[in-house]
């Protein structure tokens, strides 16, 4: 069986989207066969060009963080114009190479194009990441064999060498690691719910997290709560990601505080079942941090996929935890509490509400609330 782990080049190749390689300075330096249909030129006309030759983003902003080489950044149906063929609304991500200054990797989709030919539409609420389905495995595979390679090569290496051979691998667990959260994100199938005690997956959630240090978790719980229809272990994994960005959030605040809160909220309605009855939505549980907050600009779009304001977040975290709720026929939203005059300190609050677990069953039944 031939092992032997195909270049990098030819796997850039494969991918079916456009992919440009800027070298420092925003000159494009490669390109691969997508992109050249894209532009309708070859890569010899294209290599040497400075991206806004051929390439212009009609957003300021956007053109400002794509110009920085030192963030990720992705964003959905961003008006573009592509020189010499006009105004197109096309999904854009850019990403700094890995331990080369200045150096960016572009990924152009066109997703309009996509719906023509029948596929599902990118809309926040209706999002299907296809991409994984579909390269989980050819990636994983060669993402294995040099996992294993670099563990050989650290057999033969003195300590000094050993980092660079873990470096390696810590890297290729990170990526297979994105790649599972890409795939959950991707699955139109949902874990089966039943009745589940929230403050025992809360408990689970911050246990792991207590375990490695940090900010203190407070608790401010509702013990009379009855259970809710959801999914245990997922609410244990909205719990980890919701309490870990509110730590990383609050971290560099001089009293730095991290509240998770259970109650009882009336009034909350949902209509999503079969028969058109509302599906009331009456337990809260809340995450909230004295962090500086979201920047404005990026509110309305946290929830989605690849969407970040981390130098080193993929921004898959909070679209992972919208899945996991929606999958419970529950909601998640986000509210800022700004700063009093006084100088009291402002909160974040990420808001989860999730239906009653004796409700949810007299709705199968169909039977009145």
């Amino acid at each position: 069986m031939n092992t032997r782990l195909p270049d990098a080049i030819k796997l850039v190749a494969s991918l079916p989207m456009a992919i440009i390689v800027l070298a420092p300075g925003q000159r494009i330096a490669s390109v691969n066969q997508v992109a050249e249909q894209f532009f309708g030129q070859s890569s010899r006309r294209l290599v040497g060009k400075p991206l806004d030759e051929v390439l212009r983003f009609e957003e300021q902003r956007l053109a400002e963080r794509i110009a920085d080489a030192e963030t990720p950044l992705s964003a959905r149906e961003s008006d573009v114009v592509v020189v010499g063929q006009g105004a197109r609304r096309l999904d854009v991500g850019v990403a700094p190479v890995v331990d080369e200054p200045g150096w960016q990797v572009l990924t152009l989709h066109d997703s309009t194009a996509a719906e023509t030919m029948g596929e599902a539409p990118s809309g926040p609420d209706n999002l299907v990441l296809r991409a994984p389905e579909i390269l989980a495995h050819e990636i994983k595979n060669p993402l294995a064999g040099i996992r294993g390679a670099a563990q050989l090569l650290a057999r033969k290496l003195g300590d000094a060498d050993k980092a660079l051979t873990t470096l390696i691998a810590d890297e290729v667990d990170r990526i297979a690691k994105l790649i599972d959260e890409m795939q959950t994100l991707s699955r139109r199938t949902t874990t089966p719910l039943a009745a589940c005690n929230l403050h025992e997956s809360v408990r689970r959630g911050t246990a792991v997290l207590s375990a490695g240090g940090g900010t203190r978790i407070e608790e401010e719980f509702d013990p009379s709560l009855p259970p809710v229809m959801g999914n245990a272990d997922g609410l244990v994994q909205v719990v980890i990601n919701l309490v870990s960005n509110a730590r990383e959030a609050s971290r560099d605040v001089a009293y730095p505080r991290v509240i998770v809160r259970t109650r009882f909220a009336s009034g909350l309605q949902l209509h999503t079942t079969a028969d058109g009855r509302p599906l009331r939505l009456p337990i809260e549980l809340r995450v909230s941090d004295n962090g500086p907050g979201i920047d404005p600009a990026m509110r309305d779009h946290i929830f989605e996929p690849f969407v970040t304001t981390k130098k080193t977040g993929q921004g898959l975290g909070l679209a992972l935890v919208r899945k996991l709720v929606r999958d419970m026929n529950g909601r998640i939203t986000y509210e800022r509490e700004e700063a009093d005059r006084d100088g009291t300190a402002g909160w974040t609050h990420f808001r989860v509400h999730l239906p009653l677990a004796d409700e949810t069953s007299k709705k199968r039944k169909g039977t009145a609330a």
